[in-house]
């Protein structure tokens, strides 16, 4: 679990022109829903927000926002930012309990791209073909990423979704189908021209 905590503060007033007097009192509207619940209107605190999001592992974290003085489990499901001066206008949080599994975006971070043989050996070129993943988990086994090691991975080939080592408890729904068996997260190219090195 995630040690981020966010203060929130209920809200009556709704809609486009409270949003804006919220921005003005530097607040960040928001809505909390699920776990079979009605939706919750909320405001965060500019500052804290921000402050917060600095940590890359908030969009993939059961986070404990606290409403009114009461705690709930969230995560965080959608971050509206303003397209040019990139500053976070809305948030939509997602209750969980424990016992309900969740499906949400992870980060892939794929290691060792420097020692990779296809590239440092062989010569070949490398591309990241996949950034994120969807996974689905309970909430207590919800990684803040999955790791792809690609050491190993040769001039010509491909590292497959399939071939992620996932954490316990965590599945990865788009496998389920056949046609996504083969989803490569990373490939490198052979150099043109040349022999590749064993």
């Amino acid at each position: 679990m995630s040690q981020i905590t966010l203060i929130a503060a209920s809200r009556e007033l709704q809609g486009k022109g409270a949003s804006r007097r919220l921005r003005h009192e530097a607040a960040i509207p928001a809505v909390v829903y699920g776990n079979n619940s009605p939706a919750t209107s909320v405001s965060l605190i500019t500052k804290d927000l921000v402050k917060a999001l600095e940590n890359v592992s908030i969009y993939s974290s059961v986070l404990t926002l606290e409403i009114d003085g009461k705690k709930n489990s969230v995560v965080m499901k959608a971050l509206q930012r303003h397209p040019v001066k990139n500053a976070p206008m809305h948030v939509d949080f997602l209750r969980v309990d424990e016992k309900t599994p969740i499906t949400m975006r992870v980060p892939l971070i794929v290691k060792n791209i420097e020692t990779c043989k296809g590239v440092k050996q062989q010569g070949g070129r490398l591309s990241i073909l996949m950034n994120d993943v969807e996974i689905t988990c309970l909430p207590k086994h919800l990684p803040s990423e999955i790791v792809v090691d690609i050491a190993g991975l040769e001039a010509g080939s491909a590292f497959l979704l399939a071939n992620a080592v996932l954490p316990t408890g965590v599945s990865i729904p788009a496998l389920a189908k056949p046609q996504n068996a083969n989803m490569p997260v990373a490939k490198v190219r052979k150099p043109r021209g040349a022999a590749i090195a064993k």
